[in-house]
């Protein structure tokens, strides 16, 4: 049976990297959600937890459920109506006419737009939004934004700095009339969290760097993590592919000599994406991947009873040219996992 081992001592490394730069375990928020990037929001979330991460972030309420004993305050994205109550749930404000579906008492993140323009109020409608909170009696708990830009060289990133500082300012004097305690400021992604030096903020929302990613890591001199997930497939049939027979939809590979070929039930429709012929893909074992990848099998040169079809993302992200994060989370969640 196909399955995806999770390296505990790798998760703890990265948690560790990641929890000396922001300086406390308390400052950081583990985002789990879509599945925890495809790596199984319940298993990373019990071992975030056993590592003493006290914070998460999800994008619906049905994720927050599911981990709402593990934590003492999970953030909830993309949320727009909130049925159920509970002090350790914050959810996003991402717009103003969102506040009328909100219920009184609730915990509340305004998200500001500083620059990605994608979800969020914007700066100008910071005090119409913390009054309209303020008159319906919801806690607002923190205030935050998103970096468009984090993982590139761009100046997007200071000036989504400059001008979330000013937010600050702003809450802080409209928090001061109306005598309202001050909410936690966040801006961080995990590439934004190491382009600061000297982070200051009060919580940062650690994703891919958790996972053991963190994309043009050698461009900013980030520091070194380690994968967590890796994805391993068992032998459905071994056979002897004889000199010019081929193998699979299309015969793409075609065998020079004799050759020992396996199947493994691992295909695209268990997330691992179908090869460009032109491309070739070797495991982490040096076996490779001969023809196309089928629905739910693909062939290798080998006949061992289990492979190891990887253990680093990195370069099949190259291969279908995208981002680690769209290899991961197009995993199955069917997949059985395992702590390791």
């Amino acid at each position: 049976m196909a399955r995806i081992l999770l390296n505990k001592e790798n998760l703890f490394y990265n948690l560790g990297v990641i929890s000396e730069h922001t300086k406390s375990k308390d400052k950081v928020a583990i985002v789990l959600k879509d599945n925890a990037y495809g790596h199984g929001i319940l298993e990373i979330a019990t071992m975030a937890s056993e590592f003493g991460i006290k914070k998460a972030v999800v994008k619906t309420l049905n994720e927050a459920l599911i981990i709402e004993k593990l934590f003492d305050y999970i953030l909830i994205l993309a949320e727009k109506t909130f049925h159920t109550y509970s002090h350790t749930f914050h959810i996003a404000l991402n717009s103003l006419k969102q506040i009328d579906n909100l219920p009184k008492n609730c915990n509340v993140h305004i998200k500001v737009d500083t620059g990605m323009h994608r979800n969020g109020i914007s700066p100008q409608e910071l005090e119409e939004a913390i009054l309209g909170l303020y008159k319906k009696d919801i806690h607002i708990t923190g205030v935050f934004t998103h970096h468009k830009s984090a993982d590139e060289l761009s100046t997007d990133f200071f000036w989504q700095n400059t001008v979330f500082s000013r937010v600050k300012e702003d809450v802080k004097r409209i928090c001061e009339q109306l005598l309202l305690p001050l909410p936690a400021f966040h801006s961080c992604n995990s590439a934004a969290l190491f382009r600061h030096t000297n982070f200051d903020e009060d919580m940062a929302r650690v994703g891919i760097a958790s996972y053991g990613y963190l994309d043009n890591a050698n461009v900013f001199k980030f520091p070194k993590l380690k994968p967590v997930l890796s994805l391993w497939a068992q032998k459905l049939s071994t056979r002897v592919l004889k000199k010019g027979q081929s193998v699979g939809y299309g015969g793409t590979y075609t065998a020079c000599e004799d050759i020992t070929v396996s199947t493994y039930d691992i295909g695209y429709g268990d997330g691992f994406l179908r090869l460009n012929e032109r491309c070739e893909y070797t495991t982490p074992k040096g076996y490779k991947v001969l023809g196309r990848v089928s629905m739910d099998n693909l062939s290798l040169n080998t006949e061992d009873e289990n492979v190891c079809i990887f253990e680093d993302v990195n370069t099949l992200a190259k291969i279908h040219d995208t981002i680690t994060y769209e290899i991961t989370t197009t995993l199955s969640p069917n997949i059985k996992k395992e702590i390791v």
